[in-house]
């Protein structure tokens, strides 16, 4: 397991310090406020923890409050709504500074039997074929130094490979919104169903949002001409899946309008089975000329 990945599993270790109420950490972010899916991930560790042992993620819905200070531990309040015979769930709230930053709900579900059908996996290359993401950052030579350094730094713990260029690779000229990343973590994880997918959450939030950008031709945070932030997202888990094998982050934006963007996205793994489903809107603006 590399050093990155064992930060992160430090970081998503919540502290419990009271019955339903645990403590966070933040770590450094490629904009200067808590990465929105850190605090998703931690909500979803913390509501995982109060739910039955036999009683796995299958949904959630989060929405972006305030911007989070990195510099400031996070609280995390469980409200166990209700624990039915076959369903479990639980409101998260986070808060900083004696104010809420983010909200979450989520679902657990026993295992059963049912009706079972999926969306193709669409074609994909191989991963192996596809420079790393250290390798694709450091080919761009408009991106400054420091920039690149940020990016690398907020996702060491992932192997990320995007299977054409991001936007902030190549902008200027809109393209059709849809793109592709596999990625899987730096090393091994224990077999535990909810530590992937809180990873899978963590992973969410990186690039969800790039298919709005290149439908305008835009490069985005990294190189400022647009500026923005998540407003709420919604995951589903359909099926079983690794986050340290290779996953498919297959993602669209059906719709930009009002200063929003909308993204939408399916996750397979390597064999082709749809394991996630995620749908996010976020504030997408574009600078003002002064």
């Amino acid at each position: 397991m590399s050093e990155a990945l064992q930060s992160l599993l430090d970081l998503l270790d919540l502290e419990r310090i009271e019955e339903d109420i645990y403590r966070g950490h933040s770590r450094s972010a490629v904009v200067p406020r808590v990465f929105g899916g850190q605090v998703a991930a931690q909500a979803l560790v913390a509501a995982g923890r109060t739910a039955p042992a036999d009683r796995h993620a299958h949904s959630l819905h989060a929405y972006f409050l305030r911007p989070g200070d990195p510099g400031a531990p996070i609280v995390y309040n469980v409200d166990r709504l209700r624990d039915g015979r076959s369903f479990t769930t639980r409101r998260v709230v986070a808060v900083q500074h004696g104010k809420p930053i983010f909200g979450l709900s989520a679902s657990f579900q026993t295992y059963e039997d049912g009706l079972d059908h999926q969306a193709p996996m669409p074609p994909a290359p191989d991963p192996a074929t596809l420079p790393t993401g250290e390798e694709r950052l450091r080919s761009y030579p408009h991106l400054p130094a420091d920039t690149v350094e940020r990016f690398l730094e907020a996702r060491a713990a992932v192997d990320l490979r995007y299977v054409d260029d991001p936007p902030f690779g190549d902008y200027g000229t809109p393209r059709e919104p849809h793109s592709q990343v596999w990625f899987r973590t730096h090393g091994k994880l224990t077999d535990d169903p909810l530590l992937h997918v809180v990873l899978a959450t963590y992973v969410s939030d990186m690039t969800l949002l790039d298919s709005v950008l290149l439908a305008h031709g835009r490069g985005g945070w990294a190189v400022g001409d647009v500026v923005g932030a998540s407003l709420d997202h919604a995951m589903w888990f359909h099926r079983p899946f690794r986050a340290d094998e290779w996953l498919l982050y297959d993602q669209q934006s059906p719709s930009a309008s009002g200063g929003r963007g909308l993204g939408q996205a399916r996750i397979y793994t390597q064999d082709g089975r749809l394991a996630i489903s995620v749908i996010q809107e976020g504030v997408v603006r574009v600078p003002r000329e002064h």
